[in-house]
C-alpha cells in the first residue's frame, strides 16, 4: 500500500488544521469538511482492510529512516481492522454531533479530527514510544471534547479524567524508559528479538518496566481496580463524545494485545505471556463490577457507562486467555461492543432530550415525543449489549465461552459470563420498563421544543444498530477474517521481517 498507510493519520491532521485556520467561523463549512474527511477516511480504511486481507504485514518508514531507528508504521490485519472500526464509528459520531452538539462549544470538529488522528496513529504505529506520542495526541483532543459545552458535573468529571490520564502518561514514560534501558530499543518488532536476549541480571528491571506499561494500558482499558475514572467521565460527557470514547478503551485493549504478543509472546523465554496472570482475574472482576453497576444505576447514562466496563471485562477475558481461538472471539466481540456502546450513548441522549426535566434519570415520567421509536431503538441496542440472541453480542459471547473450554479457569469464566449476562438483561429490562412501559400509565405528555425529528442523530443511532445487524448477518466471513488475524498475531515472523528485513530463523526464536 506504500504511502496510503500514513493517510489515516495525515488526513485528519490536515483537516483539523484546515478547519481551525480557514473555516472556524462557519459551522456549516466545518461540518462539511469534517464529514467529508471522515467519509474519505472510511474509504481508505476499506482499501487497507482489503489489502491486509490478501497480503502480509507491510511497513511504512517515515522519512525513509530504517527500523529500528526511525519512526515506522505497520499495516497488518489487526491494525487495518481497527482503523476501519474507527472510521465507521467516527462517521456516526460526526453525523450525530452535526445536528446541534457541535454548536455548544468551540472547535468541536477540529478536536474530533485530531482525536481520529491519535487513535489511528496508536493502531498503526510499530514503536512503543510513538504509541505514547499518539496516546497524548488523542488524550489532549479528548480533554477538549470531554469539556465541550461545559457544565459543573462535566467539568468535575473532566478534571478527574485529565488527572488520571496525566498520571498514566507519566507512568507510561517511566515504563518505556525502563524497557529502553535494558533492551536498547522500543521498536515492537525489535523488542521481539531483544527481550529473549536480556541478561539475567537485567530481567527484573525489564519485567518491572513491562508491568508498569501494562498498568497504563489497563487504565486506558478501564480494568479493575483502575476503572474508577470511566463511569463519571462517560456518563457526563456529551453524547457524541461518549460514543466516540467507545473506541478509547479499545485502544488500551489493542495495546495489550499488540505489545505483549510481540515483545512478550511465546518466544520471550521466562517472560512469555507476561501479562496473562494479571489480566485474567482482573478481567473477571471487571465484568462482575460492570454488571453490578448496571443493576444499581439510577441514571441511564451511568447504566450505559457501567455496561461499557462490563463489556471490557468480557473482551479482556478473551484476550487474557492468549490462544488463537480466544483472540479471534475477542476481536469479534470488540467490534460488537464498540458499536453497541456507541449506539446506547446516542440513543440515551435522544431519550433524555425528550424527557425534559426528567432527563436521563430512571424515574417514571409521562410519555414523550417519539417514545415508541425510542423504545424500539433502545430495545435493539439493549439486547445487543446484554448479549441476547439474535444479535452479534450473543454470537461473540458464545465464541468466547467456546474458546475458554480448555482453560484452567473455564468454570469461573463460564459462570461469571452467564451470570452477568442475566444481570445485564435484568438491568436493561428495568431501565426500559421505567423509561417506556411505566410511562404509558403516567398522566400527561412531555413536550420539549426542538425534539421533533432530528434527522441526523436518528440516522447516526440507526447506523450503529445497523452495524450490529451487519456483524450478525456476516458473522461467518467476519470470524474468518478474525481467525486469520489471530493466526497472524501468533506467528510474528512476517511482522518482524516486514519491519526489520530478512532476520535469520534462529533470531526469531524458531
Amino acid at each position: 500500500m506504500g504511502n496510503w498507510i500514513v493517510v489515516p493519520i495525515v488526513l485528519p491532521a490536515v483537516m483539523a488544521a484546515l478547519i481551525v485556520l480557514a473555516v472556524r467561523h462557519d459551522i456549516v463549512l466545518q461540518r462539511i469538511f469534517s464529514i467529508t474527511a471522515t467519509v474519505a477516511l472510511g474509504a481508505v480504511a476499506v482499501a487497507l482492510v482489503i489489502f491486509a486481507d490478501g497480503n502480509g504485514p507491510e511497513m511504512y518508514a517515515l522519512s525513509d529512516w530504517p527500523a529500528p531507528f526511525g519512526i515506522v508504521l505497520v499495516l497488518d490485519r489487526l491494525s487495518a481492522m481497527m482503523v476501519l472500526l474507527t472510521a465507521v464509528l467516527g462517521l456516526g459520531v460526526v453525523l450525530f454531533a452535526s445536528s446541534e452538539w457541535d454548536k455548544r462549544g468551540q472547535h468541536f470538529h477540529a478536536l474530533f479530527q485530531f482525536q481520529l488522528m491519535g487513535v489511528n496513529g496508536a493502531f498503526l504505529t510499530g514503536d512503543v514510544f510513538n504509541l505514547f506520542v499518539f496516546f497524548e495526541v488523542l488524550l489532549i483532543a479528548s480533554y477538549g471534547l470531554m469539556l465541550h459545552g461545559a457544565g459543573a458535573e462535566r467539568l468535575k468529571a473532566g478534571m478527574q479524567y485529565v488527572v488520571i490520564n496525566l498520571t498514566g502518561s507519566s507512568l507510561f514514560l517511566v515504563g518505556v524508559g525502563m524497557m529502553y534501558a535494558v533492551t536498547g530499543t522500543l521498536n515492537m518488532a525489535d523488542l521481539a528479538i531483544q527481550v529473549p536476549l536480556v541478561a539475567e541480571g537485567d530481567a527484573a528491571l525489564l519485567r518491572a518496566g513491562a508491568l508498569i506499561l501494562l498498568l497504563v494500558f489497563c487504565v486506558k482499558a478501564a480494568l479493575v481496580p483502575v476503572h474508577f475514572w470511566l463511569p463519571g467521565t462517560y456518563a457526563n460527557a456529551p453524547a457524541p463524545v461518549a460514543a466516540l470514547f467507545a473506541i478509547m478503551t479499545k485502544v488500551g485493549a489493542y495495546s495489550i494485545l499488540r505489545v505483549y504478543s510481540l515483545g512478550f509472546g511465546e518466544n520471550a523465554g521466562d517472560m512469555a505471556w507476561l501479562a496473562q496472570p494479571y489480566i485474567l482475574p482482573a478481567a473477571i472482576v471487571t465484568l462482575a463490577v460492570g454488571m453490578i453497576g448496571v443493576l444499581a444505576a439510577k441514571r441511564l447514562n451511568s447504566l450505559i457507562a457501567f455496561s461499557v466496563i462490563g463489556s471490557m471485562g468480557t473482551l479482556l477475558i478473551s484476550i487474557a486467555l492468549f490462544t488463537p481461538e480466544s483472540i479471534s472471539a475477542g476481536l469479534y466481540y470488540l467490534l460488537h461492543s464498540t458499536f453497541a456502546g456507541a449506539a446506547l450513548f446516542l440513543i440515551g441522549d435522544l431519550v433524555a432530550s425528550r424527557r425534559g426535566q426528567y432527563g436521563d434519570r430512571l424515574n417514571t415520567a409521562p410519555v414523550f415525543h417519539q417514545s415508541g421509536l425510542m423504545a424500539v431503538l433502545f430495545f435493539i441496542a439493549a439486547i445487543g449489549m446484554a448479549g441476547m440472541p439474535p444479535l452479534s453480542g450473543f454470537i461473540g459471547k458464545l465464541l468466547i465461552l467456546d474458546a475458554a473450554r480448555e482453560s484452567d479457569a473455564a468454570i469461573w469464566i463460564w459462570s461469571v459470563i452467564l451470570v452477568t449476562s442475566l444481570m445485564g438483561i435484568v438491568g436493561f429490562g428495568r431501565a426500559g420498563s421505567v423509561l417506556f412501559w411505566k410511562s404509558a400509565s403516567a398522566e400527561g405528555v412531555i413536550e420539549v421544543e426542538g425534539a421533533q425529528w432530528p434527522v441526523l442523530p436518528i440516522i447516526a443511532a440507526c447506523g450503529m444498530l445497523a452495524a450490529l445487524v451487519a456483524l450478525t448477518v456476516f458473522a461467518a466471513p467476519i470470524t474468518d477474517y478474525m481467525q486469520g488475524t489471530a493466526a497472524q498475531l501468533f506467528d510474528t515472523t512476517d511482522y518482524i521481517r516486514a519491519v526489520l528485513g530478512d532476520i535469520p530463523a534462529a533470531q526469531l526464536g524458531q
